[in-house]
């Protein structure tokens, strides 16, 4: 299934332009407080009519101003899933995802039987509690599976993770994951998180100022968010977890990585970012250093800014960057085609 959007609508002071498309998975929206972002979810929701333009999702136009269609937000086929889960605390869990139901009409769209649902979000054991004994993420689970079995065409997901903790985020992911490969319906997501959308999102749609600065796949456009710092997105698996150690070890086109444990499964793939700041350059294998990831490489280009330079590493494929000192990039003799020893600090997944 596929979304496209055509759109321009001012506020006040404010002006959105958008136009972007993109293709199943998730795609995320990204930018700074006051980009646009709510603004577009809105319009795609169907509480705002813009002034100009067209938003389809797989063929079906939602608005077309030319035309004179505006479907309304309660016949769009719109699933939303906000920061906090809004659930009915006088409900049950079954009750509140039943109530999802209710809304489900015409064919097509996420799949849509409560069995299938339960066993996607993995809320089974919860469905004869009340929300006010759920943690956030499992409260998240539940509003997402509600948003579902209304069989949406579209889900719109507006910062889920913003109002959880780290031990939530975490225990989230992975489900949110399963949704983006299994449910089979678009996914328009809102995040402020580089590490979030680096793991999740298929596409990215960069706004800035109330226009799209960028769209893409994720490992070419996200580094391009991370503005401040720049960085390179690594597909990986995981190969298997040091439970001793609370770590995960992952295999990657780089080399193998090694992070804090996460809570997905052996043999799942995952998406590492690993930000500039965060990469050290040796010229010989480094020996007696905490960091426990050491990456082969070789320099394939120096862009230089101001005291600073960006060294973009080829390491077996895939693609690195280490942000450095021009001071240091002139002590060790950098040049494009010298081999060199990434040393990486840091590996972002959950983290935000």
């Amino acid at each position: 299934m596929s979304l496209d959007i055509d759109i321009e609508h001012a506020r006040e002071s404010f002006r959105l332009q958008a136009r972007f498309a993109s293709q199943p998975g998730i795609t995320a929206l990204f930018g700074r407080s006051g980009s646009g972002k709510t603004t577009l979810v809105d319009i795609v929701g169907g509480l705002i009519k813009p002034d100009r333009g067209r938003v389809a999702v797989d063929g079906q136009t939602l608005v077309d101003t030319e035309r004179g269609i505006f479907v309304p937000k309660h016949r769009r086929r719109v699933g939303y899933v906000f920061q906090d889960s809004r659930l009915f605390p006088h409900l049950s869990v079954r009750q509140n995802l039943l109530y999802g139901r209710w809304f489900a009409r015409g064919p097509g769209g996420a799949a849509g039987d409560l069995g299938s649902v339960v066993d996607l979000l993995g809320i089974g054991q919860l469905l004869d509690r009340r929300p006010d004994s759920l943690s956030g993420g499992e409260k998240q689970r539940v509003a997402i599976g509600r948003a579902l079995l209304a069989r949406p065409l579209l889900l719109l997901m507006d910062e889920p993770l913003a109002s959880l903790d780290e031990a939530r985020r975490g225990e989230i992911m992975p489900y949110i994951e399963r949704l983006r490969d299994e449910a089979g319906v678009p996914i328009l997501y809102v995040s402020h998180s580089v590490a979030e959308v680096a793991r999740l999102a298929t596409t990215v749609v960069i706004l800035s100022e109330g226009k799209v600065a960028a769209v893409g796949p994720v490992r070419d456009v996200l580094p391009l968010a991370d503005a401040g710092d720049g960085g390179a997105v690594l597909d990986a698996v995981v190969a298997r977890h040091d439970t001793d150690f609370g770590l995960s070890i992952l295999t990657s086109p780089a080399g193998e990585l090694q992070v804090p444990l996460l809570a997905t499964a052996v043999g799942s793939s995952v998406r590492a970012y690993i930000r500039s700041r965060d990469v050290m350059l040796s010229l010989k294998p480094p020996e007696g250093i905490s960091a426990l990831n050491v990456l082969a490489g070789r320099i394939v280009e120096i862009a230089p800014s101001g005291a600073q330079a960006d060294a973009r590493l080829d390491c077996n494929g895939a693609m690195l960057v280490a942000r450095l000192t021009t001071k240091s990039v002139q002590r060790l003799g950098l040049a494009p085609g010298l081999p060199v020893y990434a040393v990486v600090k840091s590996v972002s997944f959950e983290r935000s």
